[in-house]
């Protein structure tokens, strides 16, 4: 076994070529092979968010704390705060983030490879649904 105590905890920024505003990310679980489970806190200061991506195996969100947003390209939206999951499917491509009016933190959970990042950024629009 092997404890992280959270005062030990690295966060480092999220690179700006995939992410709007403000992001970091502290990894709890490190994958050494691509059918490893890899979970990260991610931390968002309101408005910030990722760009449009997806998972080869999918993803699970639990937020922690704070409240946010996942969209699909399908239109479809969901607001979600402390305490909720979310799960996007297999190669779906989304993006997810804080609300303009509330920062969040969520897990990421994911496995089966590294994420797939799409050349385009969310746009306000998109954002603001």
């Amino acid at each position: 076994m092997e404890k992280k105590a959270a005062e030990n905890m690295e966060w480092v920024a999220a690179p700006p070529e995939h992410f709007t505003g403000r992001v970091w990310f502290g990894a709890m679980a490190e994958p050494e092979t691509e059918q490893d489970l890899n979970v990260l806190g991610v931390q968002f200061e309101p408005g910030a968010r990722t760009d449009w991506h997806s998972h080869p195996s999918g993803q699970a969100l639990h937020v922690v704390s704070g409240s946010g947003i996942v969209a699909n390209d399908s239109g479809e939206r969901i607001e979600m705060s402390a305490g909720d999951t979310v799960n996007t499917p297999p190669n779906e491509l989304h993006w997810h983030g804080a609300r303009e009016d509330s920062p969040m933190l969520h897990l990421s959970i994911t496995y089966g490879g590294a994420t797939i990042w799409s050349e385009d950024k969310v746009s306000d629009e998109d954002y603001r649904g």
